[in-house]
């Protein structure tokens, strides 16, 4: 069991990488259109695109090296390396040197997500449920921050001093390491770190083949949800005729406010079986994104609402799922494999959200969306939904 000191400090590491990671998320056509003078949607997506690439080609090689490592060493040395990165791009005025200096910078934050598999292989499979949920609020929160910080930001101060922030924010990260590495706390490398009840000799139970089915899954969900990030704030600036960067922020993260309500009501009910809600949820938040759309603010702040419940509640029961389908030495190759294909419908969505901005519209994203969404409901009734029925290991038990 993760020592609760310990957990506690860890998701705020989690918190610090995502609000350091999200400032500008909603705002990088308003950047590069500052910054650079770019104005074209489809640079922006490219940008997006490539951001994904990195992660999904960064984390498989930190998931290899933090075997030898252990995570919060690995941690140490990437963000001061990325926070130094974070000072070249706040000094570089030149757009093709800002893009591989970014890039780089996005290799290093990358190992920051291995956190989260260290937390869940260290509780118990009947704690999954609610560290899941916790971790998604976290996510939201950092969302909520990161958006009205980034907001406030470009709004007050010249908008390349984000990566200012971004680099004080890896130093708070190391800072924290460094404290954890040198405290009484334990400072689990792994899965490792809890022992293996399973007697000597007892045969390895069966395996369920889920990570390609579960993967296209993902990938149908990141893709059809992320669709409409780049451009939401454009969308919601030209239905409402607002253009203060604070209040499209806080508009932007009002799914995340919306998440942190869903934590505290799941908090009061019973666990849900790996699997259960997850059809619901996700018609919910096709719904959500429909009625976005609409060109009317009312509509678009009604959808949000919508839209941010589905979101957590599928996003927290796929996890879920995911954990429970793996086992405990699996945790972190099997976090790494899905998450490439978040990843990469993370990195499609953003190539496909500035080609439908530029050719269809602003509103467009949101129809596309919540089809894929619809269409991630039935790849999961066709795909994953069997394998329930399957045997599946205890997690808590089963070696690789």
């Amino acid at each position: 069991m993760l020592h609760r000191h310990l957990k506690a400090w860890l998701i705020g590491l989690t918190l610090a990488a995502v609000v350091s990671d999200s400032m500008l998320l909603p705002f990088y056509p308003h950047f590069f259109a500052t910054v650079f003078g770019v104005t074209n949607p489809q640079h922006v997506g490219l940008y997006l695109s490539a951001s994904c690439l990195a992660v999904i080609l960064a984390l498989p090689l930190w998931a290899r090296l933090v075997r030898r490592t252990g995570v919060l060493n690995l941690l140490v040395y990437t963000q001061v390396a990325a926070g130094a990165l974070c000072l070249l791009c706040y000094w570089t005025d030149n757009l093709t040197w800002f893009w591989l200096i970014s890039m780089a910078m996005l290799v290093f934050k990358a190992s920051y997500l291995l956190i989260y598999p260290l937390i869940l292989a260290s509780e118990h499979p009947d704690r999954h449920g609610g560290t899941i949920g916790l971790l998604s609020v976290v996510v939201h929160l950092g969302g909520i921050a990161g958006a009205v910080l980034g907001g406030a930001v470009l709004q007050w101060f010249e908008p390349r001093q984000i990566f200012l922030v971004m680099a004080a924010s890896d130093v708070l990260q190391t800072a924290t390491c460094l404290y954890l590495l040198r405290s009484d706390s334990p400072t689990p490398a792994g899965p490792e770190a809890r022992p293996d009840p399973t007697p000597p000799g007892t045969p390895p139970p069966p395996t369920v083949p889920f990570r390609l089915p579960l993967g296209l899954v993902m990938f149908a969900f990141y893709f059809s949800a992320y669709l409409i990030r780049p451009f939401f704030v454009r969308h919601w600036e030209h239905v409402s005729d607002h253009t203060h960067e604070l209040v499209s922020g806080l508009v932007f993260a009002i799914p995340a406010g919306v998440a942190v309500l869903a934590l505290w009501i799941n908090l009061r009910r019973a666990t849900p079986t790996p699997g259960t809600g997850i059809v619901p949820a996700l018609v919910l938040a096709a719904a959500g994104l429909l009625v976005q759309g609409l060109d009317q603010p009312g509509y678009v702040l009604l959808g949000r609402v919508l839209f941010g419940w589905g979101l957590f509640q599928a996003t927290v029961r796929l996890d879920q799922l995911m954990f429970a389908l793996s086992t405990l030495e699996r945790y972190a190759a099997d976090y790494s494999t899905l998450n490439l294909f978040q990843q990469m419908g993370v990195l499609v969505a953003a190539l496909t959200a500035g080609a439908l901005v530029e050719s269809f519209g602003l509103a467009n994203p949101f129809v596309v969306g919540a089809a894929g969404l619809v269409v991630t409901a039935g790849a999961y009734m066709a795909l994953v939904r069997p394998l329930l029925t399957l045997p599946t290991p205890d997690p808590a038990r089963s070696p690789s």
